[in-house]
């Protein structure tokens, strides 16, 4: 684990970040609606993206916290299909990846 106790830092960072973003999409969609129709329409387009970016945020803050958990129990690092490292580009440039660059473009298939 302290191999990996700077990556840990930066993920629980990474992980406060998304929190935050997800709190103010949140409460950007909660506003209410103008009351000129032109208007409404253009918000409910508005609150459509901000819905699909808090899920994409969601779904962000499960894969850090996975990452986060990996390293707690020593199996970060490793591809969660086949078991081999994963390269340390790869985590570098996604730290909560948790498949090698193989398996995860035979998933993307």
């Amino acid at each position: 684990m302290k191999d990996y106790e700077e990556v840990r830092h930066s993920l629980i960072d990474m992980l406060e970040e998304l929190d935050d973003r997800l709190a103010k999409i949140t409460q950007d969609i909660k506003e209410p609606l103008d009351r000129d129709f032109e208007e409404q329409a253009t918000q409910t387009e508005n609150d459509e993206v901000l819905d699909s970016l808090g899920n994409a945020a969601r779904t962000e803050i499960e894969m850090v916290k996975q990452a986060i958990d990996r390293i707690d129990k020593g199996q970060y690092g490793l591809c969660q299909v086949c078991g081999e490292p994963i390269g340390k580009e790869r985590l570098k440039a996604i730290p909560y990846s948790s498949m090698c660059i193989k398996c995860a473009s035979q998933a993307g298939r």
